[in-house]
């Protein structure tokens, strides 16, 4: 389990496409060939080329049997580790560092087995991490891997599969259905002055296409807009590394926005840059939600709080992947499901250790502070800003340097060019969380074409029948309810005890498949 998986910059738009494909819910093989389309004929696309469809690939190629001619990956990514690890650096998760993600959490490998914890113990010839494993939470910290190794072993998964064979580069424009059954894809290269569009033609289509974008506050959004600054206020997860550059030159003054797992590496980075570096930070740190004890409508679901923060292991309850909480999940109607989301749901961050130590130093020596409030305005201030502040009391005014936003991610589907294009023109709808309604499949409701069927896995998918589908484990479950149902239709195989003990020995020994 962990957190945000994948970003991929959206496609440009769709212009130079014809009008009739344009508002044709429906195509016919003519219709994209007369266009002068190039077409070729895939069995399964996956769109997106994250983390997502390089699990859907690996569950394709060792649990379905599937050839990689079978398979067609669509991406503007080079490599499905990408926009991952992007997120993950600029948002203050250094290579050595460790990530929110379970030590059975291997995108990797759809056993589980080894571990992470296994792997770092005998890499490292240390019983240390096993010992992690045993004792944590209660006397350690729960174990995580290291963010190099987590891509350091994709990599090598990705070699193995042969996962550059499969993908084929290009911005994804349009996903429509095809008359008698199927699909067709449609990509264009945007590298030169006009677009070179392509299309395959296929039975089913699988999108790991992540959030649509960066998400700011309105006030913050405004600002940056209104005035073309996009140096003092800056998103989480956009490099900002100049901020911390300016702030050993002079003393000066950080506010930092949202109480997630992203807010708390900023300010971890923000104090360590004080204590290693001498910086004369303040660091005011503005929450809309203060969190000041235990909470929770539950006496046995209730989640540790402090200082204004919310403390969860991972993004949920272990149990929803693959406990009680999961199989309850599952039975319930979608409104009495929407009811667990908003009780399981919020921002929360891990409790760590160190970081709990750092924070009290900060504290006592009164150059970290929390207000429980919200943005009302943001205006320039001679070379900083000046932020107005709705508290309990009142209106507050702070002059700052710099604002760090770590509020999150576009999660809205419908701005998403292919998903608003298939809510509107693909049959496709939205759940009772506004992102797409996939049944226990994650198959898309009402997105089918004949024999072909539309699936969909990670956060466009949140609200559905299986919570925890924006994480390392989450997708991998969704990839095997994705094989698991193109088995029963009969175009792959199913993994059984002796052909999954043999993909094992294949996966631990490193050989290609």
């Amino acid at each position: 389990m962990t957190e945000v998986i994948d970003v991929p910059q959206g496609p440009k738009g769709t212009v130079g496409l014809p009008p009739l494909l344009h508002s044709s819910d429906q195509w016919t093989d003519s219709m994209v060939t007369d266009a002068g389309i190039p077409l070729q004929d895939k069995p399964f696309v996956t769109v997106g080329g994250g983390i997502g469809s390089f699990v859907m690939t690996d569950y394709l190629r060792i649990a379905g049997g599937l050839p990689t001619s079978d398979i067609q990956v669509v991406s503007n990514l080079s490599h499905p580790w990408q926009t991952y690890e992007h997120l993950a650096t600029a948002s203050q998760i250094a290579l050595d560092n460790r990530i929110r993600s379970d030590a059975a959490s291997r995108p990797d490998n759809i056993w589980g087995f080894p571990s992470y914890a296994v792997s770092e113990a005998i890499r490292k010839r240390t019983i240390k991490p096993l010992m992690q494993v045993l004792v944590e939470p209660v006397f350690a910290d729960f174990y995580t891997p290291r963010l190099r190794a987590v891509l350091e072993s994709i990599d090598r998964e990705a070699r193995r599969i042969r996962y550059w064979d499969m993908l084929e580069r290009g911005d994804v424009e349009l996903v429509r259905r095809r008359v008698g059954g199927g699909y067709f894809v449609v990509h264009a290269d945007r590298r030169a002055a006009e677009p070179v569009f392509r299309a395959v033609r296929c039975r089913d289509v699988h999108l790991a296409v992540g959030y649509t974008g960066l998400q700011f506050l309105p006030e913050l959004q405004e600002f940056r807009e209104r005035m073309n600054d996009f140096h003092h206020v800056v998103n989480a997860y956009e490099d900002h590394e100049h901020v911390y550059q300016a702030l050993r030159l002079k003393p000066r003054t950080v506010l930092v926005r949202g109480g997630g797992i992203v807010a708390s590496r900023v300010v971890e980075r923000l104090i360590r840059e004080r204590v290693e570096h001498g910086t004369r930070t303040q660091i005011v740190h503005v929450l809309r939600t203060y969190v000041a004890g235990k909470h929770g409508k539950h006496a046995w679901a209730r989640r540790r709080g402090q200082d204004g923060f919310a403390y969860q292991g991972f993004n949920y309850p272990k149990s929803v992947w693959g406990g009680q909480l999961k199989a309850e999940m599952r039975r319930l109607d979608a409104d009495a499901r929407s009811e667990v989301y908003r009780e399981i749901g919020g921002t929360t961050t891990a409790w760590r250790r160190e970081w709990q130590r750092q924070m009290r130093l900060a504290r006592s020596q009164g150059w970290y502070r929390v207000l429980n409030g919200t943005f009302e305005d943001l205006k320039p201030d001679g070379d900083g800003l000046e932020a107005r502040l709705r508290v309990a009391d009142g209106g507050l005014s702070i002059r700052a340097d710099f604002v760090i936003d770590c509020t999150g991610l576009n999660a809205d589907v419908t701005e998403h060019q292919v998903l608003g294009d298939l809510l509107q023109r693909g049959g496709a709808r939205m759940n009772g969380l506004g992102r797409l309604d996939v049944d226990r499949a994650f198959a898309v409701r009402g997105a089918d074409s004949g024999m072909g069927k539309l699936y969909a896995t990670g956060a466009a998918t949140l609200g559905g029948p299986f919570p925890g589908v924006d994480t390392f484990l989450g997708l991998q479950i969704a990839a095997q309810e994705v094989v698991d149902d193109v088995a029963r239709r009969g175009h792959c195989r199913r993994m059984g005890p002796i052909s999954s003990f043999s993909g094992w020995l294949r996966w631990a020994t490193g050989r290609e498949i």
